[in-house]
């Protein structure tokens, strides 16, 4: 199931629940965003767990700086509200289908 996020998800305590959930963020300028959204709304769609998107293309959000967000796009994975795994985007790279698969393992 995908979950679009918005700040008062965040601010309203929404992750902060029992299971996992796994949130990308992204960007609406990073072209390895809009390449990457796609892939990651399909592997939600398959059934993959709790999954959430965040637009996080204002400079000015302070998810940024919360949550230590350097690269988009970035998944975050959290359990019961704690960040148990993350994957950031690699610069001039971004993130595949191989990095999802690499979160979901061990979880």
């Amino acid at each position: 199931m995908l979950i679009r996020l918005t700040s008062r998800d965040f601010v309203e305590g929404k992750l902060n629940r029992a299971g996992l959930i796994m949130v990308m963020f992204y960007a609406d300028w990073c072209p390895f965003c809009m390449v990457f959204k796609p892939q990651f709304e399909k592997f939600a769609e398959k059934g993959n767990g709790d999954c959430g998107e965040y637009n996080i293309s204002h400079y000015e959000d302070p998810l940024w700086e919360q949550f230590q967000i350097k690269v988009v796009p970035s998944i975050l994975v959290f359990k019961d509200g704690e960040i148990v795994k993350r994957k950031d985007g690699r610069l001039f790279r971004g993130l595949h289908k191989s990095d999802l698969d690499e979160l979901m393992s061990g979880l």
